[in-house]
């Protein structure tokens, strides 16, 4: 497809892109044309630079052109920061809203496998326009988003009828889902989450597919599970590969402050070294390792430190108690030395999981999968063969 008929270049070049890359199956790219990111967006954004890992203002009315070259962009756009508490043009603290890359988006669409007439649940509306993109596709009135943020949600409605696409619009806590509605073929997220919540799996039929960001809170990243639901009230399945999104609101974590964890200097901390090497061990952020790690390692967070003078420091914080651990590697030096404190020895259970990770043979994403299943011991990840599970 050569998307002739969209009158912006730079639009239709991302579409090629997207088609070129494999990002978007060949099914989607009328919905492409069709549904206008820029169609979605608030006069003043806040494109992500990925590399530099910092948003900027664009104003539509000041710089239009740099405006829509964001649009038109595969990258991520801050459209809210600190749950709307925040003024003023320049970047918030915390970016709690956003349109997501439309590789990432296009990805989803087509891990969630659906077509036309399909009763789908939307969860995370946003800026509407994933929602539109379903409602294009399915028809409007067998898609239903749920949004908890009501000026986000009023938002996004207004645009969405606008563009001419009308999905159900529901303010409401997405991890309910929305039994009115149900049952559905699929539930797509747009929102990390920590839990399966099991409104979507009692929301959706026998057969049909869940598609969700999950990872630990291990480290910030997720990884996209697509869950086949059972009979039994279970849902398994595979991960496809890694993104990052906003978590679900009621399921953001809130880590007590460092200070918490380590009270004086030493803390009480025993001493030792590993020969793990930096280079090994801090891997990119979308990378299988800190994923596997989070997936063996319960109940920990993983903070990396900015380097300072040839080190760079690396924490671990419990979350079901003040356990904790620090390992600083430097610069020529073939050992880290190591820190640990607490009732857990952290590191030593992050050593080890680094070990069975590369002794498995250091495996990807796709390798790991999810099953979960009612009540709190129904989580379980495997590698390979879902047989042999574990608890994260």
């Amino acid at each position: 497809m050569t998307f002739e008929g969209i009158d912006r270049p730079g639009r239709a070049a991302l579409g090629r892109v997207l088609l070129g890359a494999g990002a978007m199956g060949e099914g989607w790219a009328p919905t492409f044309a069709a549904v206008d990111r820029a169609a979605f967006l608030p006069e003043l954004m806040w494109p992500f630079d990925t590399r530099t890992q910092k948003a900027v203002a664009v104003d539509k009315a000041e710089e239009p052109d740099a405006w829509f070259a964001a649009a038109d962009s595969d990258a991520p756009i801050v459209t809210q920061w600190d749950d709307g508490e925040h003024t003023g043009p320049g970047p918030g603290r915390v970016s709690t809203s956003s349109s997501s890359m439309p590789s990432v988006v296009y990805a989803l669409l087509r891990d969630l496998a659906v077509d036309e007439g399909m009763a789908v649940l939307d969860v995370g509306t946003g800026t509407g326009e994933t929602a539109g993109a379903l409602a294009h596709r399915c028809g409007g009135r067998k898609v239903t988003t749920v949004e908890v943020d009501p000026s986000v949600s009023r938002h996004a409605g207004a645009r969405l009828d606008t563009a001419g696409l009308h999905p159900h619009v529901v303010l409401g806590d997405g991890a309910k889902g929305c039994a009115g509605n149900a049952p559905y073929d699929r539930v797509l997220a747009t929102v990390g989450v920590r839990e399966i919540p099991g409104a979507w799996i009692e929301q959706t039929r026998p057969g049909g597919l869940i598609v969700a960001p999950w990872g630990t809170h291990y480290t910030h990243a997720d990884a996209v599970a697509r869950l086949v639901v059972r009979r039994d009230g279970t849902a398994s399945g595979r991960f496809t590969g890694p993104v990052e999104f906003m978590k679900l609101r009621g399921q953001r974590l809130s880590l007590p402050p460092h200070k918490h964890y380590v009270m004086d200097e030493d803390g009480g901390a025993d001493a030792s070294t590993t020969g793990i090497p930096e280079g090994e061990f801090l891997t990119p952020p979308y990378s299988a390792l800190p994923f596997a790690l989070g997936l063996r390692v319960r109940h920990c967070v993983q903070v990396v430190a900015a380097p300072h003078e040839g080190a760079r420091a690396v924490w671990f914080y419990g979350l079901t108690d003040r356990s904790w651990a620090c390992v600083v590697f430097r610069e020529g030096e073939a050992e880290a030395r190591v820190w640990q404190a607490g009732e857990r020895r952290l590191w030593d259970e992050v050593e080890a999981a680094y070990g069975w990770w590369v002794g498995h043979g250091r495996p990807d994403h796709a390798r790991f999968g999810l099953t979960v299943g009612p009540g709190p011991a129904g989580r379980r990840v495997w590698l390979d063969d879902p047989a042999d599970s574990w608890s994260p």
